[in-house]
């Protein structure tokens, strides 16, 4: 199964109920899909339309053939008619996600870029100082950046202060579906940056856990 993520935003009470707002354009669902390891491309299909998802994740990486991608992929990915989010997933260092964040803005003609600059390959953590940095430089750049991070405070108001469009801090590492490992780190940025769109990912396992991170 693919990786999800939840936003988590403070509204006031005349908002609709589920819509959001990020980089300029209001939303209905509060959930972004992942598209890799789906067991084929009409179960991808299916679970999108089930999801009512607007936003699907996608890595350069996946066009590749031997990546099972390619033309396919994406033909079926714009058939869904929903909007997409490129990510830079794999990449380990700054100047390397800025390069394939620039690669997928001309690709995929958006400049909304899930960033994403790996630490450590066996936790898949991410590198807050290589995440900082690339931040910067994609923001001035003219991308909407929506920046993977861990639940550290200091790094996430360093990616606001960067500019970026939403914070993307982990529940648990990549994969492991265990749900929030840390509330109340969670609970921390949401009270220190009241203002800023927090979208909850990796490892939310089950709908307990998104309804979870919600509460």
């Amino acid at each position: 199964m693919t990786a999800t993520a939840l936003t988590w935003c403070r509204r006031s009470p005349e908002v609709e109920a589920m819509s959001w707002t990020v980089a300029g354009v209001e939303l209905k669902s509060r959930l972004l899909l992942g598209t890799s390891h789906y067991p084929s491309l009409q179960c991808l299909s299916d679970a999108v339309q089930a999801s009512g998802t607007e936003v699907l994740t996608v890595g350069l990486r996946r066009l590749q053939p031997e990546a099972g991608g390619g033309s396919s992929f994406w033909q079926r990915i714009q058939s869904l008619g929903r909007r997409v989010l490129p990510n830079t997933a794999g990449c380990h260092s700054a100047q390397e996600a800025i390069t394939l964040a620039q690669m997928a803005r001309e690709i995929f003609g958006t400049p909304w870029i899930k960033l994403e600059v790996v630490g450590d390959d066996y936790t898949l953590q991410p590198d807050p100082f290589g995440t900082v940095e690339a931040a910067k430089a994609l923001v001035r750049d003219g991308f909407a950046v929506f920046a993977y991070t861990s639940d550290d405070l200091i790094v996430a108001q360093r990616l606001r202060d960067a500019g970026c469009a939403a914070i993307m801090p982990g529940a648990a590492p990549i994969g492991t579906g265990r749900g929030p490992l840390n509330p109340h780190a969670l609970a921390t940025l949401r009270e220190r940056l009241p203002d800023a769109v927090l979208v909850v990912d990796a490892g939310l396992g089950r709908p307990s856990h998104a309804a979870q991170v919600m509460e």
